[in-house]
Order: C-alpha cells, then sequence, then structure tokens
C-alpha cells in the first residue's frame, strides 16, 4: 500500500511540474497586446502604410493629390495646436448625443415591450427617423433650433439633434429585440409567482436585454461621430466653435491635402478609440455570465 500511494505521488510530481520549474507567463495586459488579435491587424496596418509610402515615392505623386503616411503624420504634429481643439469640439456634441441616445433609446424600448400596440404603433417611425438622409433635414433642424435659441448655443443644440438621430435607433432596436427575447419559461414562472410588471422588467427582462444593450452601444457610438461629423459639413460652422468637420472642409477648399489627412486620421483613431472603449464595457459587464465574454480553458 505504501508503494502504490509512493508511485501515485511520484506520478503527479512527474505529469505536474512546480511553479518554479514552470516558465513565466506574461501578464494580463502584457499577453492581450501579444496576442495574434492585436498582432495582426497591428501586421496589416503596418503593411498597408509601406505599400502606400513606398507607392506614393514610387510613382512621384504629389501631395496635393495623395500625401505619403509619413508627410500626413509630420502635417498631423504640425497642425496639432488647431486640429485638435476643433476635434474635442465634435467629441463633445457626440458624447452629448450618444448619451442623450442611451436615455432616450433605452426609455423608449422599455415603453414599447410594455405594450405590443404601443410598439406596433410607433416602431414603424422610429424606422422613418433612422431611414431619413441626415444632410437632407439638418438645414432644416438648424433654422428651427435657431428660431428658439439664439448664439453659438443654437448650432451646438443643432448639432447634437442631428447626431441623436443618427445613434438612436441601434440603441432602441438592439434593446426592444433584447427586452422581447426572454426566456419564455422564465416568463411563465414570474407569472406564476405573481411577479409584477416591475419585477418582471427589473430581474428578467433587462438582464436578458444587457448584451442586445452592449450591442446597440457599440454601434451608435460610432454612428454619434459620424452623425456629428455630417452635421457640421451640412451646418458649415466656424469660428472658435468650429468642429473637425470644418477644418476638413477648409483644407479640401485650400488644397491643403496633407492637413484634410491629418484631420480624417484623427477624426478615425477617434472612431475606433469609442468602440474600443464599448467593447471594454461589453466584455467587462458580461465576463461572468454570458457566453460572448466567458474565457474557456480551451
Amino acid at each position: 500500500m505504501t508503494n502504490l500511494l509512493g508511485n501515485l505521488t511520484n506520478s503527479r510530481r512527474s505529469t505536474n511540474p512546480s511553479k518554479s520549474g514552470q516558465a513565466k507567463q506574461p501578464s494580463g495586459v502584457l499577453a492581450k497586446l501579444l496576442s495574434p488579435d492585436v498582432l495582426a491587424p497591428i501586421a496589416v496596418g503596418v503593411l498597408v502604410l509601406l505599400i502606400w509610402e513606398i507607392g506614393v515615392w514610387a510613382t512621384g505623386t504629389p501631395p496635393y493629390l495623395l500625401p505619403g503616411p509619413s508627410l500626413v503624420i509630420r502635417t498631423l504634429i504640425s497642425e496639432w495646436g488647431t486640429l485638435f481643439p476643433s476635434l474635442m469640439i465634435t467629441l463633445q456634441v457626440t458624447i452629448v448625443a450618444f448619451i442623450g441616445a442611451i436615455v432616450s433609446g433605452l426609455a423608449v424600448a422599455i415603453l414599447f415591450t410594455q405594450s405590443k400596440w404601443i410598439e406596433r404603433s410607433f416602431f414603424p417611425y422610429a424606422v422613418m427617423l433612422q431611414t431619413t438622409p441626415i444632410a437632407a433635414i439638418a438645414p432644416l433642424i438648424i433654422l428651427w433650433v435657431r428660431q428658439v435659441v439664439e448664439g453659438d448655443q443654437a448650432t451646438f443644440v443643432s448639432l447634437v439633434i442631428c447626431a441623436w438621430i443618427v445613434a438612436f435607433f441601434p440603441i432602441l432596436s438592439n434593446t426592444t429585440l433584447g427586452l422581447n427575447s426572454a426566456d419564455h419559461n422564465l416568463l411563465n414562472l414570474f407569472q406564476l409567482y405573481h411577479a409584477n410588471r416591475w419585477q418582471t422588467l427589473r430581474y428578467l427582462r433587462l438582464p436578458s436585454a444587457l448584451p442586445y444593450f452592449l450591442g446597440g452601444l457599440r454601434i451608435s457610438g460610432g454612428l454619434a461621430l459620424i452623425g456629428a461629423v455630417v452635421a457640421e459639413f451640412v451646418a458649415g460652422t466656424g469660428g472658435t466653435r468650429s468642429g473637425i468637420a470644418y477644418q476638413i472642409l477648409m483644407a479640401s477648399f485650400n488644397l491643403q491635402i496633407p492637413k484634410m489627412f491629418a484631420a480624417l486620421l484623427m477624426t478615425t483613431v477617434s472612431g475606433i478609440a469609442i468602440f474600443a472603449i464599448l467593447t471594454w464595457l461589453s466584455d467587462f459587464l458580461l465576463r461572468h455570465w454570458h457566453e460572448s465574454a466567458i474565457k474557456r480553458e480551451n
């Protein structure tokens, strides 16, 4: 018996090496940075930039037609004092419109799930709002708002409304779908125990809808930025309250193409940052219970 226990202990030691013998694994943050999910898109991006730079240099393309990446970076550094404040104004519009879309989209989605007749009556109008070209109605919105609000605030409010229109529908649609996707067996169980509407909403429908809601946030975050930029193009804002779209317009009119590309780069990076933050938020909130965020050992 003693020999048997000794053999089992030795076999376990041989198959499970001690911690001191194991190679040190990289930390969590470093492991994520060195993972293929991060390295692969970076490698593709670097390759595209190299091909772009070499192609511009080999063909002798003038900067007013297509600047190389190195010239765009140099222009971004030299024009940082002009472009960064404009980007901050655009991001202010984006954030305010995005928050408004979250609050209104969640509230209307909850209202829709309380009555099928309300959903059937008003949801088509939400679809109409989404499919209306923002560039077509932005001048009207600006004109109407200026009848109520004066000064620079009128332009800011107009831009927020335009960006809100673009960002509102994905949150409403995804959240409504999530609230209606609660398990019917659990709904019957709640009814069996005489749970009221608020208890069913709080303890069943909202948790079930959270992944859908967070998916809508990731879509609407970028759309809010796009809506703000498009609204600025239409509004033609200028002066001290000019956003990044105004800088793009002025650079294109003056054939300052490297500056225009630098402004576009800042806008693109901002959109990627918004998506990355919302993706992290989604993974953080769902990491312990939803299949889309649970880490599997295999």
